[in-house]
């Protein structure tokens, strides 16, 4: 099968679950093109699949929007001399306002459809995020991508984005797409409930490479240690406040606590601060970005992992976090929230607890509770890496996400694939 992608910036670090969607692809034979509507990252670590699979090679990246208008006009005209001839037609279609609306008129459909404008027709368009949906349903009425229109909903695109646009902003899409995932239930419900068919739409979940995620049963340290770990942007969605209060509060108890949290983000000054003010700097360390096998390497240390999830004030949630499916591959018990579709992972009092959202003071009760009762970290570890692999295994998944697209093609019905936690959830 010929897949475009169409995603946001690329190559990022933290979107590792779209570079195992890519690769699994091309591992089973199938050629993939990616379409990067705003540009490279710009970040100075790589993830190592994007040179192994030599994926600069495989991305055409749409010329960047100037936001002032008259130098988007007078860049849409230099660019319309040096492209007009490889698809004068779909040239003309992005200019004409009375026939595609006042859309074109931002100019937005002709940048984003320059770099398609001689590619030939894909089996499947897979848009990574459902705003930039949007973009390429205006490219494929445009007739500069031809293919059956896929787009999957992965957390601030069905949350953030629609306070921020409003419910009816993928009414014409969610119509007219061809078909729709979602990596949780909690999403897949939200999206029928903006108007998505039932039947176009699947759960799908976000995979991990089980197999370098080793399993370390968990114990005690000799030297009395406990450390704790979090892996995540530091942003408020993240809820990583939330995670640093609780130390604050455990380690009066325990002063032989450590707390590394990986990620960098904008709230860095913010929790610098915060350390600061609340005198846990000997304990608690940001550690910034890191790779994954450094990544790998913080948690095979560690003892507990801490995903303190909240609704931002914008609206924005998340779904299964991979980081939290990582941990629990590698056998560690974790702490989580009631929180997106986290609980559709997280097994509260099996593979970890779930505590509220923005409940730094039940961060710490739990944080205790398996301080002080350690003989359960390995059944947690064990619990929570047979249900990762039960259901996150990337490879199963990306066999699942060919024989969707194979269904897609020939019109077949999708069986839904939903996780016994999500029954359970949808059913309570």
């Amino acid at each position: 099968m010929r897949v475009a992608f169409i995603l946001g910036r690329f190559p990022v670090l933290s979107e590792a679950f779209i570079l195992n969607q890519i690769t699994g692809l091309i591992d089973r034979g199938h050629d993939v093109e990616l379409y990067s509507l705003e540009g490279p990252s710009g970040e100075t670590k790589m993830h190592p699949s994007v040179e192994k699979y030599g994926l600069l090679d495989r991305v055409y990246y749409a010329p960047q929007v100037p936001d002032h208008y008259i130098e988007r006009v007078l860049k849409a005209l230099q660019l319309l001399v040096f492209n007009f001839h490889r698809n004068p037609i779909v040239c003309l279609r992005a200019l004409n306002v009375f026939k595609y609306g006042k859309g074109v008129a931002s100019l937005r459909p002709l940048y984003a459809a320059i770099p398609t404008l001689d590619r030939p027709p894909y089996d499947i368009i897979h848009c990574q995020f459902g705003n930039y949906a949007l973009e390429a349903l205006m490219l494929c009425k445009l007739g500069a991508l031809q293919g059956k229109l896929m787009s999957s909903f992965r957390g601030w695109d069905i949350s953030w984005y629609l306070k921020e646009k409003g419910d009816r902003v993928y009414d014409e899409l969610l119509i007219t797409g061809d078909f729709f995932l979602t990596n949780c239930n909690f999403f897949r419900q939200r999206v029928i409930q903006l108007g998505c068919d039932e039947a176009k739409i699947v759960v799908h979940g976000s995979g991990i490479d089980c197999s370098k995620f080793t399993f370390k049963p968990r114990y005690p340290s000799s030297d009395g240690q406990i450390r704790v770990a979090t892996t995540g942007r530091l942003i408020e969605k993240k809820g990583i406040e939330y995670g640093i209060r609780a130390i604050a509060t455990v380690v009066q108890r325990y002063p032989n606590l450590e707390y590394n949290i990986i990620g960098d983000g904008y709230l860095k000054e913010y929790f610098e601060q915060l350390i600061q003010e609340l005198g846990v700097a000997h304990c608690v360390k940001l550690l910034g970005w890191r790779q994954q096998q450094e990544i790998i390497d913080v948690l095979d240390q560690s003892h507990v992992f801490i995903a303190p999830s909240v609704t931002a004030a914008d609206g924005n949630q998340d779904a299964p976090v991979n980081t939290l499916k990582e941990a629990m591959a590698m056998g560690l018990p974790v702490i989580a929230t009631t929180h997106g579709g986290i609980p559709e992972l997280v097994q509260d009092g099996i593979s970890g607890f779930l505590v509220p959202e923005r409940d730094a003071e039940a961060i710490a009760r739990k944080l205790i509770d398996l301080i002080e009762h350690p003989e359960c970290w390995v059944e947690m570890g064990k619990a929570g890496r047979s249900y990762v692999e039960a259901h996150y295994d990337m490879h199963q998944l990306n066999d699942e996400l060919v024989e969707i697209y194979q269904r897609v093609l020939t019109g077949e019905t999708m069986p839904q694939r939903s996780t016994p936690q999500a029954v359970m959830l949808a059913s309570s």
